[in-house]
């Protein structure tokens, strides 16, 4: 089968497009000493922490406090709940909950210090590995976003 297009000028931009796509998922959305997930792999990721979320009763426009301290943990979270049509609210160290949020990310190490007012998902948790694991890693779509809205 071949996946010539009519004209050769049309053959180069679309051979323009592919490369951009590969270059594109080679190259990292989170690096730090420890080490560096792909832009690809940190969506998939995000999508799947979405699909936990929305299990919690996560929804578009509601605010959900982070509070992670993995540089790599922090950036997936804050993107999963984006795709969700949520607001990201990043807890500063000092502070122990946020105004508006009933749904947190947390990590066990953070946990103790924050607010029992707030349903904490907490990420190195054995049960919420195990949800995130057998979540979906496809992209975020808007059916899924409505079933957020109606599971609120």
């Amino acid at each position: 089968m071949s996946t010539l297009i009519e004209s050769p000028a049309d053959n180069v931009i679309q051979m323009q497009l592919r490369l951009r796509t590969v270059v594109k998922f080679d190259r990292n959305a989170v690096s730090t000493n420890s080490g560096a997930l792909a832009d690809v792999e940190a969506d998939r990721w995000a999508n799947r922490l979405a699909r936990v979320l929305i299990a919690r009763g996560a929804a578009a426009n509601t605010r959900i406090a982070l509070a992670i301290e993995p540089e790599i943990e922090a950036t997936v979270a804050a993107s999963a709940v984006v795709k969700l049509g949520a607001t990201p609210i990043t807890l500063a160290d000092d502070a122990a909950a946020v105004p508006g949020a009933h749904l947190g990310v947390t990590t066990k190490a953070r946990r103790p210090e924050l607010t029992d007012t707030i349903d904490w998902l907490i990420l190195d948790d054995r049960s919420t590995l195990q949800r995130y694991l057998v979540s979906s890693d496809a992209p975020i779509t808007d059916a899924d976003r409505l079933a957020a809205r109606k599971s609120a």
